[in-house]
């Protein structure tokens, strides 16, 4: 059965869906990006200090989940701009090391909600 994952220590969603959602011992994240969850503003800074918040959300929903990154199977990175692939790689290395880093899929678009820089959502499965 799907169950609703939400946490107030991600931003809230800023549309129709959810922070992610669970079915059996999966969790599907939402996409996340930059926003700060106690005021919903854009994090200040560039690539790397965007890619921080995002991983940061990331975690969170992933605990409110009852997972971890060490239980992520796969992700997808969205860049504004993919000359900003290494400055994302070196934060992204902080939270997945390679030798035991889940499957990912890294796309440029040419845009993302609220212009920020990076969007990564996840698939995971519970602790």
């Amino acid at each position: 059965m799907k169950k609703i994952v939400s946490t107030n220590k991600a931003p809230d969603a800023i549309g129709p869906y959810n922070q992610g959602t669970t079915f059996g011992d999966l969790v599907f994240t939402s996409g996340q990006i930059a926003l700060v969850a106690e005021t919903m503003e854009l994090v200040e800074g560039g690539i790397k200090e965007q890619s921080v918040q995002v991983m940061e959300n990331l975690k969170a929903v992933l605990e409110e989940a009852n997972s971890s990154y060490d239980n992520v199977l796969k992700t997808t990175c969205y860049l504004s701009d993919m000359d900003n692939f290494v400055a994302f790689n070196e934060v992204y290395g902080q939270y997945f090391k390679a030798e035991d880093a889940p499957a990912r899929a890294t796309v440029a678009v040419k845009t993302l909600p609220k212009n920020v820089l990076v969007e990564v959502d996840a698939i995971a499965f519970k602790n």
